[in-house]
């Protein structure tokens, strides 16, 4: 499995100061994606142990207040495994900091049994859809995608959006 790119410092995906990285390789092809250069599964970096060792070391810091967990799709299944890797190692050092991910997938109908679910707090569900764009939304381009508080709503087995 495959990268495009580790931002050290970003603050427009999730809440304060992230980490974000941005997994290689969709199959949606979402019209006008805001990032078409991540959808070859094959281009980017190597994505392996030593990468989860220094995206960890980068949020060892007090302003980074968590993980971003982009792609490309990090819950295709050539990519979960290593989304999921990161997202559990991230937690066990981490346990205060938050983990935000973004996905074509729909978490009930797709991702809600999926290991990587324990430990995101915060997913943006749904394929970008250009015709219900809408740059007035808080974390997603479309207003189908849903900003859906994990924990929540595994708790109370029902879709329990994210409320800031």
């Amino acid at each position: 499995m495959r990268y495009s790119k580790i931002r050290k410092m970003d603050i427009s995906n999730g809440p304060g100061i992230r980490v974000s990285i941005f997994f290689q390789g969709c199959a949606f092809h979402c019209k006008n994606c805001f990032n078409p250069e991540t959808w070859d599964f094959n281009k980017g970096e190597e994505f392996n142990d030593e990468v989860i060792d220094h995206i960890l070391d980068l949020c060892d810091k007090s302003h980074i207040v968590g993980l971003s967990i982009l792609g490309g799709e990090p819950m295709h299944p050539n990519n979960i495994e290593g989304s999921t890797k990161l997202a559990k190692a991230f937690k066990e050092r981490f346990p205060d900091k938050t983990i935000w991910s973004w996905s074509g997938f729909l978490f009930d109908k797709d991702l809600k049994d999926k290991e990587i679910m324990n430990y995101i707090d915060v997913l943006v569900d749904g394929q970008y859809i250009d015709d219900l764009h809408d740059p007035t939304l808080k974390w997603r381009g479309s207003s189908n995608q849903r900003v859906i508080d994990v924990k929540k709503s595994l708790n109370n087995n029902k879709i329990i959006l994210y409320n800031e």
